[in-house]
This record gives C-alpha cells, sequence and structure tokens, in this order.
C-alpha cells in the first residue's frame, strides 16, 4: 500500500510516498480501514521535525491522526461494523496511508451528508474541541468562551459547538482577516494579536487581551478558555478569566513555559486543565469518540455545525500540502486525498 513516509527528520522536504506493507488480517475486535481522505494537523509538522513521536505500536515514520474511509475487513469479535460501512475516527498514527487498522470502539459512522474528504476534516478537531470544551471544562450555555488560534481547525470546531451550545464566543487570531471569517460562524468578539513564536519575551501592546476581554465581559471575564498557542498568551489569560473559570491548555504554538502570578490564579480559584487526545488509553479515547458520536454527529448530519477545508490536496502533493499548512495562511484544515 501507498503511505506518506517521513524519510528523515526535518522539514517536510523529507515526506515522500513510500510502498509499505499492508496492515494484517483484523484479529479480535480490530477493523481495517481503506482510507479514502485524512486530515493534516499541527502535530504532524511536529512528528516530521522528530519533536512528537507516536505511542509505542505505531510507526515514527507514518504520520496521521484521523481518517474517513470504508471498512475492508473486521475482526472476529467486531460486533458493530462490516465491510463497506463509511467511516471516521482518531489514531495515534499512521493516518496517512491506504489502509489502517483501529479497534471497533474507536470508529464513528459518517452522515450521509459528508463527503470522505469533508469527514477527514471532522475527527480530531470536533473530537478535541468537544472533550476540552464541553467533557473537562463543562461549558454551559449561560457562559462564556475565549478561543485562540479560533481560525484554526480545532478553533473553528469548538466555535460552531459552543454556539450550538447558545454560549457567547471572543476569539483571537493573527489577523482580522480570519476574525472577519470567522463572523459567518457566530464569532461575538474577535481579537487580532500580531504573530508570536517560542522566542518571543513577552506580548506586545495587541497582544495584551485581556482589557479587552474583561471590557467585554462588564469585568466579569471569560468562564472558559481554550488555548491553542501556550506560553506567550498565559498571564492575559489568567487576567481575562473569570472567578472559577477554567483555562485548558491544548497547544503549545509559542512555547512550554511561562512565568505566571500564582497569587491571581489562588484569588480567581483557577481551574488548570492540560490535555492531549494521542497519548490516552483504548478506554478513554472509546469514551471521546463515544461522546462525540452522541453529541456531536447529529449536529453534523443535520448541518447545524460543518467541517471548514481549506484546502485539498492529492496525497502525491504531500510536501506541498505540508508547507502550506506550516505557513499558518489555512484558514480550517488541509486534507489529503488518496
Amino acid at each position: 500500500m501507498k503511505a506518506v513516509y517521513i524519510t528523515e527528520f526535518g522539514g517536510p522536504e523529507n515526506l515522500e510516498i513510500r510502498d509499505v506493507p499492508e496492515p494484517p488480517e483484523p484479529k479480535g475486535s480490530d477493523v481495517l480501514v481503506k482510507v479514502h481522505a485524512t486530515g493534516l494537523n499541527r502535530a504532524d509538522l511536529l512528528q516530521v521535525r522528530g519533536h512528537y513521536p507516536p505511542p509505542p505500536g505505531y510507526s515514527p515514520n507514518i504520520p496521521g491522526l484521523e481518517f474517513a474511509g470504508e471498512v475492508a475487513a473486521t475482526g472476529s469479535d467486531v460486533r458493530y461494523w462490516s465491510p463497506g460501512d463509511r467511516v471516521f475516527g482518531i489514531t495515534a498514527g499512521e493516518a496517512q496511508a491506504e489502509y489502517l487498522t483501529t479497534h471497533e470502539s474507536l470508529l464513528a459512522a459518517i452522515p450521509d451528508n459528508l463527503s470522505f474528504t469533508e469527514a477527514a476534516a471532522v475527527p480530531e478537531v470536533f473530537i478535541t474541541a468537544h472533550d476540552a470544551c464541553f467533557t473537562q471544562c463543562e461549558l454551559k450555555q449561560n457562559e462564556t468562551l475565549l478561543i485562540h488560534a479560533i481560525g484554526s481547525g480545532v478553533g473553528l470546531a469548538a466555535l460552531q459547538l459552543a454556539k450550538a451550545n447558545e454560549t457567547t464566543v471572543i476569539g483571537t487570531s493573527r489577523t482580522a482577516e480570519k476574525l472577519g471569517r470567522c463572523m459567518e460562524f457566530g464569532l461575538d468578539l474577535g481579537i487580532a494579536t500580531s504573530d508570536v513564536g517560542p522566542k518571543a519575551a513577552s506580548l506586545r501592546v495587541e497582544q495584551r487581551f485581556g482589557e479587552k476581554v474583561m471590557g467585554f465581559t462588564d469585568g466579569h471575564g471569560v468562564d472558559v478558555i481554550l488555548d491553542l498557542v501556550g506560553a506567550a498568551y498565559f498571564d492575559q489569560n489568567l487576567a481575562s478569566l473569570a472567578a472559577k473559570g477554567r483555562l485548558i491548555l491544548v497547544g503549545l504554538t509559542s512555547g512550554s513555559k511561562a512565568e505566571f502570578d500564582l497569587g491571581l490564579a489562588l484569588r480567581k480559584r483557577a481551574r488548570i486543565i492540560g490535555t492531549m487526545l494521542r497519548g490516552r488509553s483504548i478506554e478513554e479515547k472509546t469514551d471521546a469518540t463515544q461522546r462525540f458520536v452522541d453529541k456531536v454527529v447529529p449536529l453534523l448530519a443535520s448541518g447545524e455545525v460543518r467541517p471548514n477545508i481549506d484546502r485539498i490536496f492529492a496525497v502525491e502533493d504531500v510536501v506541498a500540502a505540508y508547507e502550506y499548512l506550516g505557513s499558518n495562511e489555512s484558514f480550517g484544515k488541509v486534507v489529503l486525498k488518496f
């Protein structure tokens, strides 16, 4: 079978399409999926650089965390799936290949209104967003959510899910243009921030979003912050939180180390949560997937929320796809099509 293959760790130029052995016939509760499309994520960029290896049992050379395709074969104990079923889901690696094996509990049925390429843009970002905002942070209708990097795949998924829940949403982005596009999805307030990176020592004036947040919320602050940026925003996150607010850390694009006022965190009785999907046990991933099936898939089927695809690349153009994702110009998801 064909697979995206990391020939050596470094930049996207080290990617190629290589023939690799197909997975063995599935046994027990495993399902063999023929992959038609797969979404790209920033974790894939990190894996290519050698900074985010997969858990044991997955090839470090074949990236990919989400997929859409059809069931090719099932193990003897599989109860819910049959060959030909259209499915999508998350995996800890190797999704950027023509076939993959996964546990049946990590699959969901693709709604009839979604194509394979549309479905491939869903699992990682919508499961991450729903798990972070609603399962871990218990976001409620009458609360306010602040999303950083709102034009990203996870950011747009969280925005749509929050608006479907009648939640007020504030978002930050590097560019006003992306914020304007987010207004189409119901964004209540957009705050433009200039670009930051791991070497940024402090926030620039326009990045000190706390005052704008407090002004918009009449001094209350936000109840939940979904942070896909990391260190550079940490002090302003605390300044923006309401009493008993919840800050959940999902991404670290601006670095992983930050100094902050512990006293402010204590006074606000803040909850600071770290999260990731990839390294969780199969039981935890099954729980997150089932919540996705129960709460999110019906919204996708009705059209109330939808995948947002920026560009679709043929798998043979994988280098260009990775370079485009790394440029930070994308709005929503980049998808590879087999």
